[in-house]
């Protein structure tokens, strides 16, 4: 009955992945504060840097899901939602890693 779900079948990304994206949300409200702190210090600055993280943040989720999630197959665990973790925080790196050089005409 399941074999047939796309759903099911990304059921490990999907919990790796929220699980992790709600993390992150946390963190970035963290870290907006302390960074909004540090430059200046009013209510503007932290909600401005708390939407940049979070912006950030989102938009490393629906990239990693696109790229990763079909892979995806080790049931979540605390290990594997720090790898999801880390992975919305260093999408950018894990995009230009992927990329493959050209390849010469010769």
């Amino acid at each position: 009955m399941y074999e047939n779900d796309p759903l099911w079948k990304l059921r490990h990304a999907l919990i790796g992945l929220g699980l992790a994206l709600l993390l992150s949300v946390l963190t970035a409200a963290l870290l907006g504060r302390v960074i909004g702190d540090a430059w200046g210090g009013d209510y503007g600055n932290r909600v401005t840097v708390y939407g940049l993280l979070l912006l950030y943040v989102v938009v490393g989720a629906v990239v990693l899901f696109v790229k990763v999630a079909r892979h995806e197959t080790r049931p979540v665990s605390a290990g594997r939602v720090l790898v999801w973790f880390l992975s919305l925080w260093l999408w950018p790196a894990l995009l230009l890693a992927g990329r493959k050089a050209p390849t010469s005409g010769n």
